[in-house]
């Protein structure tokens, strides 16, 4: 069932997500060679609570353990940060999301590390694209396949893969509501967008095969050829005319440009 959120809601999730992106630029500060990823969680965590939230991710399902989910390479997302040392020619995934005033939102970022081949560059900036092609579409009237179909095919247009398994969604006073919002797909198909809906579109692009696998810890999710991966996320709240970003990579892209 999907839950239509109000305006006052969100305005809610609008704060949340206003918090969640500051975090990442406290993130994005610390993005540098040597750095342990469980320095960037703790930052996080730090920030966060000392702003009033809660991190959504933290104790997810009582088993995860950190408040990012860090995904580093060939890792798509949901990996574990640990004492792992940022390399040159890293590329790292950090998904974050925020709790605040009874309501969740949810974005990520993926950011290179050091000097990175042209090829994987070019795989950051089309996911990115991809991204802002899907929200083209999350308009009211249109359906959630209009936003799965214009990522995909941007996405396969630059020759990258698309994973089937890994899907946006809806969110709000639960981190995961209804509905699935898919990175592939056709046009005029699942449900109709309105107003009142908030959902996070994510796309996670492979530069290699669409497959994936997921890792002995449970969590960990990364390609099946260990080819890198890219994945990038915006909170959205759907409007009668272009949707309202409620998420942002400002903070981000004062500290950090690819």
């Amino acid at each position: 069932m999907i839950i239509y959120k109000t305006k006052e809601e969100i305005e809610i999730i609008r704060e949340s997500a206003h918090i969640l992106g500051r975090a990442h630029g406290e993130v994005a500060k610390m993005i540098k060679l040597g750095v342990k990823t469980i320095e960037l969680d703790r930052r996080a965590e730090e920030f966060i609570r000392d702003n009033g939230g809660i991190p959504s991710f933290k104790g997810y399902n009582n088993t995860f353990p950190g408040s990012l989910c860090i995904s580093v390479n060939e890792q798509v997302v949901h990996g574990f940060p640990s004492n792992y040392e940022l390399k040159d020619g890293d590329i790292i995934s950090v998904d974050c999301g925020v709790f605040y005033k009874g309501f969740h939102s949810d974005s990520a970022y993926t950011y290179a590390v050091g000097v990175v081949s042209e090829e994987v560059k070019n795989l950051l900036k089309v996911t990115k694209a991809s991204l802002y092609k899907g929200l083209e579409q999350a308009i009211s009237g249109n359906r959630i396949g209009d936003i799965s179909h214009a990522i995909q095919s941007f996405v396969e247009e630059n020759n990258f893969s698309i994973i089937r398994e890994l899907v946006g969604h809806g969110l709000g006073k639960s981190l995961h509501e209804s509905p699935e919002v898919p990175n592939f797909g056709r046009r005029g198909q699942g449900p109709k967008l309105k107003e009142g809906m908030v959902i996070a579109i994510e796309p996670m692009v492979n530069l290699g095969k669409k497959n994936v696998v997921q890792e002995p810890d449970g969590w960990t999710i990364r390609t099946s050829d260990r080819k890198p991966s890219a994945h990038f996320e915006h909170t959205i709240a759907i409007n009668d005319g272009a949707c309202d970003i409620l998420t942002t990579f400002k903070y981000i892209e004062e500290n950090y440009n690819l």
